[in-house]
């Protein structure tokens, strides 16, 4: 890898933060504010009923401060933390009947593999033709998934580093904008009253289910941090925490007022990702963004009813779970539509690690064979 990065050109230094508005050292910018514009968006959107209303509403209104100037961000370690609660919530939507349906999962994991070699072939032509990007910003821009993940390396094989956030930033914001309305159009999904979301527990439960969710959301990481795992906050504690629902050992869920915190920091940080770039340069990658969303949502349709006849796993079903809108929010998408979160969760994980694995790999194939 390092041998890669000397051989290839120096990308130009952004000149804005961008996409590194979470992850840089000390970025500047008001966290306070940025919660309030998402926790204001969030609780206009459960008012109106709207699918997914705390992440969408905070996503939305942060994304729309954003690029009228506001100068918001997101402490990373407060991400951090509502990650692993997320993880956690996530985690307790494994039940153990869970094991009965695993072999019907490899042939719909099968396909998902397909689909990801397809749509970041087709994706990364279109960003060629229509953008004009250069070969490697336009492959890993176009890696359906592993948004940290490709940054790191698209900037060490020479891309631009900032457009390839913003890429990913922009199409994680454009298929989670547009699924659930997808589903409220053509499927029987009508979101749920009140203003906190279904499914979660209580802060007066037991001390040992707290016991428990709280050693899966700490004890999750570390473990997955240590086996190098992708999105190891995440994927750590949802794992730890399906073991032991599956398990039988606890049903307890995260309170619903802890979930929805969690919804806010999530959409509020994709709202951020936005703040510091000029409006010229979010116009552009989102106008260019939503012809690879329309690929990508188009690919998982036709995905999903073809893999729907191979299986009994409905196509709709499917097309969240291929979908690359980010593992934690197709995830929350498809735990307020009502949907298999197990299913989705899985498939979501292996995408993230085809696409961590296999894509690097890939590149530097072609980048020997001359193709890039």
């Amino acid at each position: 890898m390092a041998e890669a990065a000397a051989s290839s050109p120096t990308p130009p230094a952004p000149e804005k933060p961008g996409g590194d508005r979470m992850t840089a050292g000390r970025p500047r910018g008001s966290m306070a504010l940025a919660l309030a514009i998402g926790a204001g968006g969030g609780l206009l959107f459960a008012w109106a009923r709207l699918p997914l209303p705390w992440m969408m509403g905070a996503m939305v209104a942060t994304t729309a401060a954003s690029v009228w100037g506001a100068n918001i961000r997101v402490d990373h370690r407060l991400r951090v933390v509502m990650i692993c609660v997320l993880g956690v919530m996530l985690g307790s939507a494994f039940k153990p009947q869970l094991l009965d349906q695993l072999g019907e999962w490899a042939v719909s994991i099968a396909g998902l593999l397909v689909y990801a070699i397809v749509a970041g072939g087709l994706v990364t032509w279109y960003f060629r033709k229509a953008a004009g990007y250069d070969a490697v910003t336009s492959y890993f821009a176009s890696a359906p998934g592993g948004l940290n993940e490709m940054v790191i390396v698209g900037r060490e094989m020479g891309g631009d580093d900032r457009v390839i956030a913003l890429t990913h930033s922009a199409r994680i914001l454009l298929v989670v904008m547009t699924l659930p309305f997808l589903f409220r159009l053509f499927t029987d999904y009508a979101p749920p009253a009140g203003l906190l979301p279904g499914g979660g527990g209580s802060f007066d439960m037991p001390a040992w289910d707290w016991a428990i969710l709280t050693g899966c959301a700490v004890i999750g990481p570390l473990v997955a941090r240590r086996l190098k795992v992708p999105a190891a906050f995440l994927i750590g504690p949802m794992l730890l925490s399906a073991t032991v629902h599956v398990g039988g050992v606890t049903q307890a869920t995260p309170p619903g007022l802890l979930v929805a915190i969690a919804q806010v920091v999530m959409g509020t940080g994709i709202g951020c990702r936005f703040a510091g770039t000029p409006f010229r340069d979010i116009a552009r990658i989102v106008g260019v963004s939503i012809g690879s969303t329309v690929i990508l949502l188009v690919l998982g349709v036709l995905f999903g009813l073809a893999v729907q006849q191979l299986t009994d796993v409905p196509w709709f079903v499917l097309v969240l779970a291929y979908a690359p809108g980010g593992l934690a929010e197709m995830s929350l998408v498809a735990l307020a539509l009502g949907r298999d979160v197990a299913l989705v969760a899985t498939h979501h994980i292996f995408r993230i690690g085809f696409i961590v694995i296999l894509a690097p790999l890939a590149f530097r194939l072609m980048r020997r064979t001359g193709r890039v």
